[in-house]
């Protein structure tokens, strides 16, 4: 089996995003809590507090550097988990996906589905989000507002990093190791807390060439301040580029680990 062989996929995708949204909604009171509380914690604790000591950092207020950051990394979250733990759960313990594949739908067409569903969960992250953060101040309008569709294009990478996890992970437990090795580095060296030019220029250029986040937390700042360049387009290019990639990576692994 070709890992990148194209996927046959047919509108029937739908089917398996409305069955996960439906789920979602049964529990929307603990879903809708999180991002609405992460913000004012991290703002209140770091921008209002740590931001205290910190003088302006290229030419802005930290608390306002780091706001654009705490949406790109609630985006980074809410669908990777979705598609790791989430997914294995689904997958292995309720059997959904087992239960899904014995109707007209097919296995890359319940992945498909799996990682749409992915990328929903950063776009409602991000629509809560932006609310609370804009009630700071700490954003500009009405640029701010295009952050809610490219959560969607962003949740959708970090979803097919998840699922390719997914789908190489022997069991849920080893699942942690992604989370500690790639995501805890991401969520510390993609220039959200600190500027990225502060890190030796090596890993400046890892951080550009490897860490999804950190494109993606160049754009969410750029429409936070309302400070669009040409350079966004090459961060944007590299997003979509890598998520294809990803998508049929990821939903051929999951049919060789399905397929017995």
């Amino acid at each position: 089996m070709s890992y990148f062989a194209v996927p046959k996929i047919s509108r029937r995708v739908l089917k398996v995003w409305l069955r996960n949204r439906d789920v979602f909604m049964k529990t929307y009171k603990v879903n809708f809590l999180p991002p609405f509380l992460e913000p004012l914690l991290y703002l209140f604790a770091l921008g209002f507090g740590l931001g205290r000591y910190i003088d302006v950092i290229e030419g802005i207020s930290y608390v306002k550097f780091i706001a654009p950051a705490l949406i790109a990394i609630s985006v980074m979250n809410s669908s990777f988990f979705e598609c790791t733990f989430g997914s294995y759960v689904r997958m292995y313990y309720q059997k959904t996906f087992d239960a899904i594949i014995a109707t007209p739908l097919s296995i890359e067409e319940v992945i498909t589905g799996e990682l749409l569903w992915g990328a929903t969960r950063s776009l409602i992250y991000a629509t809560i989000m932006l609310p609370v953060i804009a009630a700071f101040g700490l954003i500009e309008l009405p640029s701010s507002l295009l952050i809610i569709p490219f959560s969607f294009i962003a949740g959708f990478l970090f979803a097919t990093i998840g699922m390719c996890f997914t789908a190489i992970t022997p069991n849920i437990n080893s699942l942690n190791y992604p989370t500690f090795l790639f995501i805890t580095p991401m969520f510390l060296f993609s220039g959200t807390f600190f500027p990225l030019a502060l890190l030796p220029e090596p890993i400046q250029y890892f951080a550009l060439a490897t860490l999804p986040l950190t494109h993606v937390v160049r754009i969410t700042r750029a429409l936070t301040l309302a400070n669009l360049s040409g350079f966004l387009l090459l961060s944007l290019a590299w997003i979509v580029l890598v998520s294809l990639i990803l998508f049929v990576l990821a939903v051929n692994l999951m049919k060789r680990r399905l397929i017995v």
